[in-house]
């Protein structure tokens, strides 16, 4: 059975999608603007107060303990090979490696996450280096040595796995995995084509490793002239941050800095990402998919009408996005908008500062409406020591929740006295929470949830504590700050992530029916869509037409709608929360925290109030931009 050892949590840190809509990069210390007088030496690792660390010896007391656990299992997992050819003699057998298996998986997923959180609170140190690495090693040993599973339950009649089902009350725990894999029948090959396929996948996603080398590795941009008058070198952490400058200029230089270097290499990212969709599209082709977006919307029991009900219901609602920026325009006062005017704050950033402590007091109260078990959860989190706090030397940039079944989920942090930090905190603890429930009232095998509902609890959190702070906000400006967050969030997150899925949606297609994708090719269908869903309030440049060659995330098969999807299930969950209370938020507890992956992503989502089957959730959530954006207009005058 390859359940990965690995829950979602792990996952979103391993493939770098910790909150990685795109340009939401609150959550990333931002860097481009040196002032003397804010330098602050950081303290080293050791110097940081234990009480604000997290108490990841819970887990491990010792390093040697860690090494002795790393020395057992290594000697466990060839044992595992003992079950090939066995799991269709008999229930017992198949229960039995079930069992060994998931024992072994757990433990190796635990050793790794031992070393990964040791690691990032001092990326400088190589024992922890060595100890992630070894891990890694592990993990990849492991399913080596059980790639025999689901070819060997595939090649089960399904009469043979009903009768094992009947037969054993033990291995009916596994009937919904079971069913799960049996489901894939259809897109699974014989064994010989199947092992030919493996072959060639190290060759197939060389596209997207070339697109990794290029991007991250060679691409370097030019300077720029700081608002300081200092010479500084565009890089991707810093981009963002001078897109966010108050100066004009500045944002202008570092905006065609950027996309004059890609058109530069136009040709090769063109080559790359082309590559990248025909492997879609073969894989997909050969399982005997539909086309590459049925097969990567199969994997998570998502039917293609939910792919399809986020971009019209988007489109039809695209009124309010221009909406938005006209606002945008009439507050920067400029005579016509441009693509690097976007990002740059239409307010003075909030005067409020919050402590550590004080953030926890308001995300307390803010989630005060989700019950006392909630509450508890939170409590035991911020007793037990999950968060690692304050940033120290060599400690790994932003945010995230990571942990493991038998692990605390513990949250890394790099607090700064801002509003952003609060809200990153509560969304943190969504996340935990999550898993807290989840591993409490699942088995192993379900003790995780799909990714497709990742980001559900903890928008709703933020959706939650917003809510809380509007109420309570005692000034214009902070009233103006928290909504304009909002908007500009959703704008991010719906709208635009929307957008880019209508275009990786459209570039397969046009692949698949035999078009070539050429750089004009490309930058035509991605200019056409930026058109339509920016409106007539922005001026269109040949530098925006070149921005696919920027996005990661086109090379993720059909990933990024989910930020959209996940972001309307939270506030239309967040909204059954506010309006009835108690009724509406056991249900989500128990209905949808507690679930796990017990069931399939929608129908858990469903029991707990969403219908993702329906357009509804998407629309409701642009009943909420559309309030807040009118609070906001009506606050500017």
């Amino acid at each position: 059975m390859s359940r990965n050892p690995f829950d979602v949590e792990c996952l979103r840190i391993a493939t770098g999608l910790i909150k990685s809509v795109d340009e939401r990069v609150r959550h990333e210390k931002l860097g481009g603007f040196v002032m003397e007088e804010q330098i602050v030496k950081l303290p080293k690792r050791s110097e940081v107060k234990v009480e604000d660390t997290w108490r990841v010896e819970d887990i491990f007391a010792t390093d040697e303990l860690w090494e002795s656990e790393l020395i057992e299992l290594k000697e466990l997992i060839p044992s595992l090979s003992r079950f090939k050819g066995t799991l269709g003699s008999s229930a017992e057998n198949l229960l039995e490696f079930f069992k060994v298996q998931e024992s072994i998986s757990s433990r190796v997923s635990t050793l790794y996450v031992y070393a990964h959180l040791r690691s990032d609170q001092d990326t400088a140190n190589p024992t922890y280096q060595s100890q992630q690495s070894r891990a890694m090693s592990l993990y990849t040993d492991m399913f080596a040595t059980i790639s025999f599973v689901e070819p060997e339950i595939l090649a089960l009649d399904d009469s043979v796995i009903n009768n094992f089902l009947n037969a054993n009350e033990g291995l009916k725990l596994y009937e919904l995995y079971l069913t799960n894999l049996l489901a894939n029948r259809p897109h699974i090959l014989d064994e010989e084509k199947e092992a030919l396929l493996a072959e060639v996948s190290e060759v197939t996603n060389a596209s997207s490793i070339t697109y990794g080398m290029l991007n991250d590795a060679d691409l370097k941009f030019p300077e720029i002239t700081d608002e300081f008058g200092n010479r500084v070198e565009i890089t991707h952490g810093n981009f963002i941050s001078y897109m966010e400058s108050t100066n004009r200029d500045v944002r202008k230089q570092a905006y065609e800095a950027v996309y004059n270097t890609y058109r530069a290499h136009k040709n090769t990212f063109a080559s790359t990402l082309f590559a990248n969709i025909k492997k879609d599209n073969f894989f997909a082709k050969v399982r005997n998919f539909d086309n590459a977006r049925h097969a990567a919307l199969f994997e998570n029991h998502v039917p293609e009408n939910v792919y399809d009900q986020l971009t019209s219901t988007v489109n039809e609602n695209l009124h309010l996005m221009h909406r938005y920026l006209k606002l945008r325009k009439k507050i920067l006062g400029v005579e016509k908008l441009h693509f690097y005017d976007i990002y740059t704050p239409l307010l003075p950033e909030s005067k409020m500062t919050v402590t550590y402590e004080e953030s926890v007091d308001l995300m307390r109260k803010s989630l005060g409406v989700m019950g006392e078990e909630y509450l508890d959860v939170l409590n035991e989190g911020l007793n037990e020591r999950w968060v690692d706090i304050y940033e120290n030397e060599g400690k790994r940039s932003g945010a995230y929740s990571s942990g493991t079944y038998s692990t605390a989920p513990y949250i890394l942090m790099n607090w700064q006295d801002t509003v952003n930090e609060l809200f990153t905190l509560t969304h943190e603890f969504g996340h935990s929470i999550h898993s807290y429930f989840s591993r409490k009232y699942q088995p192993y095998i379900y003790g995780d949830y799909s990714i497709f509902v990742a980001e559900v609890a903890s928008t709703c959190n933020e959706a939650l504590l917003n809510d809380y702070m509007l109420k309570n906000a005692t000034s214009r400006n902070d009233k103006l700050y928290l909504i304009n967050n909002f908007l500009e969030g959703f704008r991010g997150t719906v709208f635009r992530q929307t957008m880019f899925a209508e275009f990786e949606h459209m570039i397969h297609l046009a692949a698949q029916n035999g078009e070539a994708l050429t750089t004009d090719k490309l930058s035509e269908m991605y200019l056409d869509l930026n058109r339509k869903y920016y409106g007539d309030e922005v001026e269109y440049d040949e530098f925006i037409a070149m921005e696919w060659a920027r996005i990661p995330h086109f090379y993720y098969n059909y990933y990024v709608y989910q930020y959209a999807t996940g972001y309307a299930a939270a506030q239309s969950l967040s909204a059954q929360i506010l309006e009835h209370g108690e009724s509406a938020t056991t249900r989500y507890i128990d209905s949808f925290l507690k679930a796990g992956s017990s069931a399939h992503p929608l129908d858990v989502l469903k029991n707990a109030g969403v219908d993702m089957n329906s357009k509804q959730p998407i629309q409701d959530a642009m009943g909420v931009f559309e309030k807040y954006l009118t609070q906001m207009e009506e606050l500017l005058g």
